[in-house]
C-alpha cells in the first residue's frame, strides 16, 4: 500500500508535498539567517518540472537570494537521484521554487525549545 498523503493516483509525488518541503527548507534557512527569530512565508511560486514516482530517494537544497532584516527570499531545488552514492551526477531536477518570508518576528516562550533542536541540526 502507499503513502495516498504524498502521491497522485498515478503514484507520483505530489505537488503540494513538493511545495511543504520547500517552505519548511526556506523557513529553516530564514530562521538561522535571522538569528533564531520567528519567520513566516508570506508567498510561495513553485515549478514542476519532473515527476518523482512512490520509492525515488529526493534531495531538498535551499539557497538564499536575498537576506534582509525583514524580508529574505529563498530558492528551493527538489531532485530526485538515480545513484544516491554519486548524488552530483545522478540529480534530475523535479521543482524549482522561491520562497518569501517575513523574518525577526519574536519566537514565544513556548516555541524555545525548537530552536534549540535546529540549531543543533544545522550544517551552518
Amino acid at each position: 500500500m502507499g503513502w495516498p498523503a504524498i502521491e497522485q493516483p498515478f503514484k507520483v509525488l505530489h505537488g503540494g508535498v513538493s511545495a511543504l518541503i520547500s517552505e519548511a527548507m526556506a523557513s529553516m534557512g530564514a530562521h538561522m539567517a535571522s538569528g533564531l527569530q520567528r519567520v513566516a512565508g508570506i508567498h510561495l511560486s513553485i515549478n514542476h518540472v519532473k515527476s518523482a514516482r512512490l520509492g525515488d530517494l529526493v534531495l531538498a537544497e535551499a539557497t538564499p537570494f536575498s537576506i534582509g532584516k525583514t524580508i529574505q527570499v529563498w530558492e528551493v531545488r527538489i531532485w530526485k537521484l538515480a545513484d544516491p552514492s554519486n548524488t552530483e551526477s545522478s540529480k534530475s531536477l523535479v521543482s524549482s521554487s522561491r520562497v518569501t518570508l517575513m523574518c525577526n518576528l519574536p519566537v514565544p516562550a513556548h516555541a524555545k525549545e525548537a530552536t534549540e533542536n535546529l540549531r543543533s541540526h544545522a550544517k551552518l
